[in-house]
């Protein structure tokens, strides 16, 4: 089966990339499989630390970014997984999980994917609150 590695001209990338040989994503005949897109800037530094909103539209820019490379799109994501960092409770945490959908209806304005979300103590770096994998399908008639 043909497989292309992703990795995006301009994309951030893991600090002492020299050592990590973790991609971006996978395309792999008509699949595409983003890896955990966090809020990074290209420096590798955490981009609004804490800010669930912000973070939330910078990691959806890196998946579209990471599926351009591949030739597909948002809308052909069939499977998102959210992992989040809060310790919010009541109404705390739904303002948390409102904003979070808030930012994430900007990129899916109708029906989205399907998606799972996961409570975490933490992600790889301190100020990070959110991390997104997506798989996406590319349609046959663009899939070329």
């Amino acid at each position: 089966m043909d497989r292309q590695r992703l990795m995006p001209a301009g994309h951030w990338n893991w600090r002492g990339q020299q050592w990590s040989t973790i991609s971006q994503g996978w395309r792999v005949g008509n699949l595409v499989f983003v890896g955990g897109q966090v809020a990074l800037d290209l420096d590798g530094r955490v981009v609004a630390p804490g800010d669930i909103g912000a973070q939330t539209r910078v990691v959806y820019r890196a998946i579209e970014q990471v599926l351009r490379e591949a030739g597909a799109e948002l809308r052909d994501i069939v499977k998102i997984t959210s992992f989040l960092v809060t310790d919010a409770e009541g109404d705390a945490y739904d303002e948390f999980w409102r904003t979070m959908a808030s930012a994430r209806r900007e990129f899916f304005p109708a029906e989205g994917p399907c998606g799972t979300g996961v409570i975490v103590p933490a992600l790889l770096y301190p100020g990070l609150v959110i991390e997104v994998e997506a798989i996406a399908v590319i349609p046959d008639e663009r899939a070329a």
